[in-house]
């Protein structure tokens, strides 16, 4: 699983960057290479689909993206599905949390949201404004001139500021009100929560929770009263029983989509939790 916001910065040979701090906006017209990448984020991104079509898939289902849609992905893993009977381009801003938030306080009407669950992939409403708004960004890739990054980080503010302002972007502005008022405990259970099933690293999860690494162990015990290891464990290992049987994924399938490494580790470790193979459970469904 490799670090989509890294990679970006790894290909400025074959892509026009603008950059604010942390906060990077590109446009990204991608190759076709494998049928399934297993990506993650750090930072929220933006994403315009200029043309093509992907499939997100992510630990509370499948979000399908073509062309002309707009949509806001957490922080965190996926996996994406690419098709091979075309190209995919798209326009990609990465935003920090505290990008969003101070962005946020600047506003003269603050929004109002309650929290609940937010979907990893979060639909934003493409009126005339954001539209206008993602041609005009277009400009900045064909300029000879890179522009100023105090310009750079008036645009991010204005993408922030426009969806923010639109009452039918009811889920998204829930959310940004979470990044503003929702304690650290809320926010490391949501990270856990919603990338459990994805295979990466600790140091990974931390930075997810923005945490050092001893600081993400020390509270993980605190609040799961375990370790982040065998929570990890038991809850890919139950992930992936609900798959084979109910789902009727494969062994292999179910083994990749729960977050192991290869499906020997899986078969082992399965078997020791539920006291029967991957295989004997998915076949005991099936009659």
């Amino acid at each position: 699983m490799f670090n989509f916001y890294e990679f970006k910065f790894q290909q400025t040979d074959r892509l026009r960057l603008l950059t604010c701090g942390d906060s990077m906006l590109t446009f990204y017209n991608c190759p076709l290479e494998n049928k399934f990448a297993d990506i993650w984020s750090q930072h929220n991104y933006i994403i315009y689909v200029v043309e093509g079509r992907k499939v997100w898939h992510t630990a509370h289902g499948a979000f399908d993206l073509k062309r002309g849609d707009c949509v806001f992905i957490r922080k965190g893993a996926t996996i994406v599905e690419q098709f091979f009977d075309g190209s995919f381009c798209l326009v990609i801003f990465f935003i920090t949390d505290d990008f969003i938030r101070e962005t946020l306080k600047t506003k003269s009407k603050p929004i109002n949201g309650e929290w609940r669950h937010y979907n990893p992939v979060i639909t934003i409403n493409k009126n005339e404004t954001v539209g206008l708004f993602y041609s005009s960004m277009l400009a900045y890739f064909e300029a000879k001139m890179m522009p100023d990054e105090s310009l750079v980080e008036l645009k991010f503010k204005e993408l922030i500021l426009t969806v923010a302002d639109d009452p039918k972007n009811e889920e998204l502005r829930s959310y940004f009100c979470s990044l503003l008022q929702e304690p650290q405990s809320v926010s490391l259970q949501r990270v856990m929560n919603d990338n459990y099933c994805f295979n990466l690293k600790l140091e990974a999860y931390a930075q997810l929770s923005n945490r050092s690494l001893s600081a993400f162990k020390r509270d993980f015990s605190k609040l799961f009263g375990t370790t982040p290891g065998k929570w990890l464990l038991e809850k890919r290992l139950k992930h992936s029983m609900r798959l084979l049987t109910s789902e009727d994924k494969t062994v292999s399938e179910a083994a990749f989509e729960s977050g192991f490494e290869n499906t020997s580790h899986f078969s082992r470790a399965f078997k020791e939790r539920f006291g029967i193979s991957p295989m004997a459970a998915r076949q005991q469904q099936l009659v």
